[in-house]
């Protein structure tokens, strides 16, 4: 046990021994003290230990319901909530998209209109924007937009600073994209969930979409241009630049170029009919979930589909999955035992709300040097944002949301996030170095996080999610 694991260690038993012994903290109830003992041993694990987040969740689940914290009803019936289905279809859709090439095709063709080092930097950011709506979860749109990648960056090898850029690009504006969707991010679930439980108001995929979306193409755009200015030289940026999906299909394995093939054009009328029924759910009232369940059954079905089902079964992150459905049950845990009003109940909440909600939105900036999972981030952080958020008298949601858009940055090192560390080891493609991204963290990380205070304050209260607690 190295010298951090000890301290964590250390920690955690203490704060679980000072909240185990009778006459500690008046008025904390005994399921509120079993609670906070179980979360503080879940978070200094996440912290300090290399032992897989789902399994320290499901441990912390485990303990909730032997204690009887909550009923083994409440921790099992979260794996069926609607939001892990809607999440386990839509990886069902991705692997069909995957398996046709799609989005390869989609991305030369962007990428091939390019003109300059800014066109394509932007044009492959609206790329990877999209791509939101196609695969969820970060780590999924990192491994499809890798081929890509590689394939410009050998089209590109002679211009070895470009290349570099790219691959800080990528993961990036993939992180800071997923805002844009409710399945952008497994943490959105979670978060949607918190809310669900706390307040009993529960976030759409349309009311997500028309509040992550716009926040998700701001961000995406200003992290390409503060990419772009601190990776490149001015003469890197002069020169001109001139892809053709030719080039790219040099380097790629399925088709980027000539006419769509049948499995293709089935494949995008069924994606498009997907994403434009989650975008009408008022009009409908469908639900998502069931939405999903169609488009998944009808691409993996022996006629229509392009993927069989086994196969796109086994691109699901299962680990994924209990992750939520744990995490989800310690989130009612926090609520339903006064834990989490008790936690944050001596905090100073008498400030002003852009106060408070700066201060939510500076904590979950800097949360990712802690806690690496941004899920883990969303279940410890966002119970405790929404209780602290109604005393204050702030709208729990806005700073729910507030507190999930900002965790969507980690970038300052290799290990902080999946993406990042995908792109950060390519044998034989030059990529950035940690330097690199200290250097982009150190301009992006108050840029985006004065850009969700924005949003929060400014644009969200004029699509219906006011900043005082209504």
């Amino acid at each position: 046990m190295n010298l951090r694991q000890s301290v964590t260690l250390c920690i955690a038993l203490s704060l679980c021994a000072l909240l185990m012994v009778p006459g500690n903290f008046p008025g904390l109830s005994g399921d509120a003290r079993l609670t906070l003992a179980v979360f503080a041993l879940a978070t200094c694990a996440w912290i300090g230990t290399p032992i897989d987040d789902t399994y320290i969740a499901l441990g912390a689940g485990l303990a909730l319901t032997a204690t009887g914290v909550i009923s083994s009803d409440t921790l099992f019936g979260t794996l069926g909530d609607e939001t892990v289905w809607l999440l386990i279809c839509a990886f069902v859709l991705a692997a069909a998209v995957a398996r046709t090439g799609l989005a390869g095709r989609a991305a030369a063709f962007l990428v091939s209109g390019a003109r300059s080092v800014r066109q394509l930097t932007h044009l492959t950011t609206a790329a990877l924007v999209v791509t939101a709506f196609a695969v969820p979860a970060t780590s999924g749109r990192a491994a499809l937009a890798l081929p890509v990648f590689l394939a410009l960056a050998k089209v590109l090898a002679d211009r070895k600073r470009l290349v570099v850029m790219l691959a800080l690009l990528f993961p990036t504006v993939i992180l800071l994209s997923a805002v844009a969707t409710l399945i952008g991010a497994g943490a959105h679930l979670i978060t949607v969930s918190v809310l669900w439980e706390a307040t009993g108001e529960r976030i759409g995929f349309t009311q997500w979409l028309l509040l992550g979306l716009p926040l998700a193409v701001a961000s995406s755009h200003l992290a390409a241009e503060t990419v772009l200015l601190t990776t490149t030289r001015r003469a890197d940026r002069r020169g001109p630049v001139h892809i053709t999906a030719e080039q790219i299909q040099e380097h790629s394995e399925q088709p980027v170029t000539g006419p769509l093939s049948a499995a293709e054009a089935r494949c995008a009328l069924l994606l498009a009919t997907v994403v434009a029924l989650w975008c009408s759910e008022p009009l409908h009232q469908v639900p998502p979930a069931v939405v999903a369940l169609i488009g998944a059954v009808v691409a993996s079905s022996p006629a229509l589909g392009t993927v069989r089902l086994k196969d796109a079964l086994k691109t699901v992150p299962w680990a994924l999955l209990l992750f939520m459905a744990a995490t989800m049950a310690m989130g009612v845990a926090l609520a339903d035992s006064g834990a989490a009003k008790w936690l944050v109940s001596g905090l100073p909440v008498a400030v002003p709300p852009w106060l408070f909600l700066t201060a939510v939105i500076v904590l979950s900036t800097a949360a990712h040097l802690l806690l690496q999972s941004r899920s883990a981030r969303s279940s410890v952080l966002v119970p405790l944002v929404v209780a602290a958020a109604v005393g204050a008298g702030v709208n729990p949601v806005a700073a729910a949301l507030a507190s999930t858009a900002a965790a969507g940055f980690c970038h300052t090192l290799p290990a902080s996030a999946k993406p990042v560390t995908l792109f950060a080891d390519l044998p034989g493609t030059p990529t950035y170095t940690p330097r690199d991204l200290l250097r982009l963290s150190a301009v992006l990380a108050p840029a985006t996080a004065a850009l969700v205070l924005l949003f929060t304050l400014t644009v969200w209260p004029l699509l219906g999610v006011p900043v005082l607690n209504p």
